[in-house]
């Protein structure tokens, strides 16, 4: 079956036209071809060609008066033109040994190319040359699994998941965002090879983690790994959560689904990963955390302090970046039950200031975080929580108008105190300055160059003649 309207671009025509005087034929495969019939956009296009990859993309440069780059270890080459950059390679064939996921390839068919692929709706190809463009070449039944919803590999799926273990993972990441089902037989390979994801670099593996969280409903991937059994392969402190302990009564709500909804709650509101990352691990610290009270039931006391604490580490542990972002996290995690406390407590002046200085300028996410970990299925709950919210919302538009907390540094400098008093950098001034800053938060004195000047002198003095006398 021909689809001309998929190869509308002018580009794919000049491919074709290269490859037919070069005496090959040439196909754009992949997903390209999947995403045209999901009515997606595509701009990476994937070319195979029956002979050399690498010349036809240099005479393809040359054509369109642009660079190709070269990539002669894997026998691949790279053209950018009109917004898309287009990968040619010779269609190969390969194997691999059991213990590396790097493959031994000689030259193959077109039909041994799609056969290497991960999964039948990536296996499709359209055809280049004059003879067959745009004729769909589709040898696995790729079109009846986007019909049926189904992701499924195109040969045995032992031998796929053997030979290359992180296509486990992006069997669950496509599943995820394309909201696909994994067919039974391959889901029962990817249990069966689960412990073969150790050879695969942490890297790799954390490229497919953030796929699945920037996905529409991201708890699907982390769900999937949890019935594979993959994820305690990948991520097992969070796998750690699972569970629900009873003692009498009392009984604690399962962490690790609590948490899914949580993360699924941000996706909604958000596309920003880091706090999807912070929506993951919020609860992270709550089985080292778990103790009994018989009056209180099961407590986590201190797990938001202990969690932020464990965030370097488990970001260290992923290969996620150890920078800013790991910091946003791990604020974010620390003070996730700050508006919580507000909410079931009287709402002072003070407490919001605190917040407002201790969030910064990620107040929107941290509410936004809290607002998602209401999750409890009684309705009154719900209700008494999202309306005392709307209270503490309206108190912190107040108090931000009035005090500029939000970002704060306090009107009087460390360099000012220095100056004033003729000393160098010293234990009395950072004393006198966290005095003026708390003087704010408590509402002592305003967020005021005038008034937080004349506490600083008062302050100052005390401290320095208390100082002075201590060293005679």
């Amino acid at each position: 079956m021909k689809f001309p309207e998929a190869l509308e671009n002018p580009i794919f025509k000049i491919i074709g036209r290269l490859a037919d005087r070069s005496g090959v034929q040439a196909y754009v495969i992949g997903g390209f071809v999947r995403d045209y019939f999901l009515q997606r956009p595509c701009t990476d296009i994937d070319v195979v060609v029956a002979g050399s990859g690498i010349e036809l993309a240099e005479k393809l440069a040359k054509a369109l008066q642009t660079r190709v780059t070269v990539f002669k270890t894997f026998g691949t080459a790279m053209v950018q033109a009109g917004g898309m950059e287009i990968e040619l390679v010779g269609a190969r064939k390969e194997s691999y040994r059991p213990d590396s996921r790097k493959p031994e390839v000689q030259a193959g068919s077109l039909e041994d190319d799609q056969l290497r692929r991960d999964f039948t709706i990536n296996a499709m190809a359209f055809g280049l040359n004059a003879d067959n463009f745009a004729v769909l070449v589709d040898p696995f039944g790729g079109m009846q699994d986007l019909d049926d919803l189904i992701i499924r590999t195109p040969c045995d799926p032992d031998t796929t998941f053997s030979d290359d273990p992180l296509r486990m993972i992006r069997a669950i990441r496509f599943a995820t965002q394309l909201g696909f089902d994994i067919d039974p037989d391959t889901f029962d390979a990817i249990v069966r090879n689960r412990e073969r994801i150790r050879i695969v670099s942490q890297e790799r593996i954390t490229t497919e983690l953030n796929k699945i969280m920037r996905s529409p409903v991201p708890s699907m991937g982390w769900e999937l790994l949890d019935q594979t059994g993959l994820l305690e392969w990948v991520f097992l402190k969070l796998s750690r959560l699972q569970g629900v302990e009873r003692r009498g009564k009392h009984a604690h709500k399962d962490n690790f689904y609590h948490t899914l909804k949580v993360l699924d709650n941000v996706a909604l509101e958000s596309d920003n990963l880091w706090l999807r990352w912070a929506a993951l691990l919020h609860d992270i610290a709550k089985p080292q955390t778990k103790a009994y009270d018989p009056k209180q039931g099961w407590t986590f006391h201190g797990h938001e302090v202990l969690g932020s604490k464990m965030v370097p580490a488990i970001f260290r542990e992923l290969k996620l970046p150890l920078n800013e972002k790991m910091k946003y996290v791990q604020k974010l995690v620390f003070l996730h039950l700050r508006p919580i406390a507000l909410v079931e407590e009287t709402v002072t002046d003070s407490a919001v200031r605190r917040l407002l200085f201790d969030a910064g300028k990620d107040i929107e996410d941290l509410m936004l975080l809290c607002r998602a970990d209401i999750t409890s299925g009684i309705e009154s709950k719900v209700r008494r929580y999202l309306r005392n919210f709307a209270l503490v919302r309206d108190k912190m538009k107040q108090i931000e108008e009035k005090d500029r907390i939000r970002n704060f540094q306090p009107p009087v400098t460390g360099e000012m105190i220095m100056e004033h008093y003729h000393i160098p950098p010293c234990r009395e001034v950072g004393m006198i300055k966290e005095r003026i800053k708390e003087a704010i938060l408590e509402g002592e004195i305003e967020n005021d160059f005038q008034q937080a000047w004349q506490l600083m002198v008062k302050t100052g003095d005390a401290i320095l003649n208390r100082t002075s006398l201590e060293n005679q």
